[in-house]
This record gives structure tokens, sequence and C-alpha cells, in this order.
């Protein structure tokens, strides 16, 4: 009688945890977004598709979640799969050097958010991504970053600082509304 109790109660935990259909049920319905994720921190097609196919598999192979924190498992799957792929780091220079450096020469004909982030330093790019679009606390990039807290602060800053500058800035300010943060950027191409 204990057994038959205590393998109910196992499978009752069980139910509480994402199973492989429900990895593979999030990664179908959130394709575009999940790749397009990849994309933006990557900027880079083929490096986009390895995090992420690997961000599923680590998603389905990984340490049990539970069923209702399995879409933001799967986004941080990708994220923690594009660090391993482009080991972004912070670069130490002066102010002035920083901004040069960060934002690219094709920045200027881009013609929305996708295009102006990809041409930035992988670091730059990552930390807008993770704190800006995913709401990531500077605590928690630095610590999947392996960086300082205060380079991402810095690194957010600026990238907030160079996108208010833009004058369409106003046309891809946040909406108050239930979209994703990808839903916003439709406009970019992932070729």
């Amino acid at each position: 009688m204990f057994r038959s109790k205590s393998t109910k109660q196992t499978r009752g935990r069980a139910t509480e945890y994402a199973s492989c259909k429900d990895f593979q049920r999030i990664f179908s319905e959130d394709m575009v977004g999940l790749h397009r994720l990849a994309f933006l921190l990557t900027a880079n097609e083929a490096m986009a598709e390895q995090c992420f196919v690997a961000g599923l598999e680590d998603s389905i192979h990984g340490n049990p979640v539970f069923r209702q924190w399995a879409r933001a498992w799967s986004k941080r799957a990708i994220i923690q799969n594009a660090i391993k792929t482009m080991a972004p780091v912070p670069h130490k220079r002066g102010p002035e050097q920083a901004r040069a450096a960060a934002v690219s020469q094709n920045e200027s004909g881009a013609e929305n958010v996708a295009d102006i982030v990809a041409g930035w330093e992988p670091f730059a790019r990552f930390v807008f991504v993770m704190a800006v679009l995913e709401g990531y606390s500077p605590r928690e990039c630095s610590a999947l970053l392996g960086c300082p807290v205060q380079d991402v602060i810095e690194a957010k800053s600026l990238a907030l600082q160079r996108l208010a500058d833009r004058p369409w800035q106003e046309a891809v300010a946040p909406e108050r509304d239930d979209k994703p943060w990808t839903a916003r950027f439709a406009r970019a191409q992932v070729a």
C-alpha cells in the first residue's frame, strides 16, 4: 500500500514538470519569435539556427522545469547557447571609444531595430536583447555573461541612448499590450 501511494505522488509531481512534448509544442508555436531571438543575439543566420536547435535539445534533455516556466526556460536555453557560441565580452575602453565601437557603419542606413542591433558589437547586442527586450536584470545579465554588473549597466545605457536618438524611435516604442517584443519587429528580415 505504501508503494502504491508513493507511485501516485511521484506521478502527480511529474505532471507538474514540462515534458518533451511540451517543449516541442513551445518551440513549434513560438518558432518565429525564438528564432528571431537567436538571430538578434548572434546576427548570423547559421549561428541562430544552431542556437535554436541546441536550445530545443537543452530544454528537452536538461533539468526538469515546471510546466509554467517552460516558455521562459526555452528562451533562456537559446540565450545560453548563443552565449556559448558567441562568447561576448565587454571591451575596456573610454566612453567615446565604446560608443564608436558599439555602433556599426551599417547602422546609419538601417530601417528597424533588428537591423540596427545586428550591426552592434556582440556584447552590446547581448546586453540590449537580454536586458531591454527580455527584461533580465543587470545582475542576471552579469551572471550569464560572466562580466561585472557595471559593464552591463554601461552597455545597456549606451544602447538605449543610441536608440533614443533615432527619428523613428516613437514608432517602435513598446506598446502596452500582450504581444511579445518580437511581434513589434515584424519588419525585421531573418535572411
